[in-house]
């Protein structure tokens, strides 16, 4: 089959490229960054640099259907936020693409719907309050002695707040944009990762979130059986029959409760977790299948990342042994003997990175996607 990846400066995205080759499927990329991370690979028939959807959202989409007639492409499945301009423009595509419409994915993302969403379900989220002038934030403190603060629209937990007090609030909000406050929850932090067809979960991954890249992207994946998780996700997939890749971030109370905090319908880094197993492609294809999860024991990491941010926040928090554990008993997501141009040349697109957060005053990570991001535009 010939499959349209997009989103290819993403870890994600070139390990599912691999897993897609492996598999005997033809894949093809298109990608908006020149020189990222996934342009060297070997897994890759042909690459293609299309407009960058968040300041050219209809010359994106058009240079998406053409690149899907000239390639006989069957399916497009998009992994980081372009999903939500390539839903915007669902009925334009040529074939079929994995995920929801726009509607259905911007209430998953948008922070404040998706606390709504959950509610309908009986699934257990935070007390949140939507934050859109002084009085609200106000009405926030009054509620909760300790609460975390975040845009409706973000990612990374770039800008999220977590325990300020009523003056930091004032100093670092902006009331142009909706927030959301949400009551603080003492507890471990785990992330999931599913495909989903019609309803139904055809592959899962939970792992714990052990070190993080800046406030929240977790660069190390140790697979756990989480059946709390698993029975969350399922009723939430199914009560909204989702079809494409989902994500949720939770926290487990002391008393062993899960709270979803957030959703990302998009693919994160759980999808490490199964790529190894040759029935994960299978997921994405057929919807009657029993749910792949991760082989045992599996564990991978973003390597560079580890050694960048991992290991200065080890030897800060005085937990370099467990850093060391995990950094010796992880797989690098990135290396591959049948691939290695991709490892070999990843300080390419790191300096794009860094050279663009400099530019427009941001973090690299937050330069990562910055020309792609989704903040509900036109909704």
């Amino acid at each position: 089959m010939n499959i349209l990846l997009t989103g290819g400066r993403a870890p994600v995205t070139l390990d599912l490229a691999r897993a897609f080759r492996r598999a005997g499927h033809t894949v093809f990329m298109a990608e908006s960054l020149r020189g990222h991370l996934s342009q060297p690979s070997n897994a890759v028939k042909a690459h293609f640099v299309v407009p960058a959807p968040r300041s050219e959202p209809e010359a994106f989409l058009a240079a998406l259907k053409r690149i899907i007639e000239e390639n006989q492409i069957e399916l497009l499945i998009p992994t980081c936020e372009e999903v939500f301009h390539i839903a915007k423009g669902l009925s334009e595509m040529p074939c079929r693409v994995f995920t929801e419409p726009i509607e259905t994915l911007d209430r998953f993302h948008n922070k404040w719907k998706f606390v709504i969403d959950a509610g309908e379900c009986d699934l257990r989220v935070p007390e949140s309050i939507l934050i859109s002038r002084e009085d609200d934030l106000l009405l926030a403190f009054a509620q909760w002695r300790r609460l975390v603060l975040k845009p409706v629209y973000s990612r990374f937990a770039a800008r999220t707040l977590i325990l300020p007090s009523l003056n930091e609030a004032f100093a670092k909000l902006t009331f142009n944009e909706p927030w959301i406050a949400q009551e603080y929850i003492e507890g471990q932090q785990f992330c999931s990762y599913s495909v989903c067809q019609n309803g139904r979960i055809t592959a899962h991954a939970a792992y714990p979130t052990i070190f993080t890249a800046g406030a929240g992207a977790t660069i190390a994946f140790q697979a756990v059986e989480h059946a709390a998780i698993y029975e969350w996700v399922q009723r939430f997939v199914k009560h909204f029959n989702v079809t494409g890749q989902m994500a949720f971030d939770f926290i487990q109370t002391p008393d062993g409760q899960v709270v979803a905090l957030e959703c990302n319908p998009r693919a994160t880094s759980g999808l490490h977790l199964l790529t190894e197993n040759p029935q994960f492609v299978e997921s994405f294809f057929n919807s009657e299948m029993s749910c792949v999860k991760p082989q045992a024991q599996t564990a991978r990491m973003l390597g560079t990342a580890m050694l960048v941010y991992g290991l200065p926040m080890s030897l800060w928090q005085g937990r370099f042994g467990a850093w060391l554990q995990t950094f010796l008993h992880s797989d690098d997501v990135l290396f591959d003997l049948n691939d290695p141009l991709p490892f070999l040349l990843q300080a390419r697109s790191i300096l794009k990175y860094i050279v663009l957060g400099r530019k427009h005053g941001i973090s690299a990570l937050e330069a990562s996607t910055f020309d792609i991001e989704w903040n509900g535009q036109g909704e």
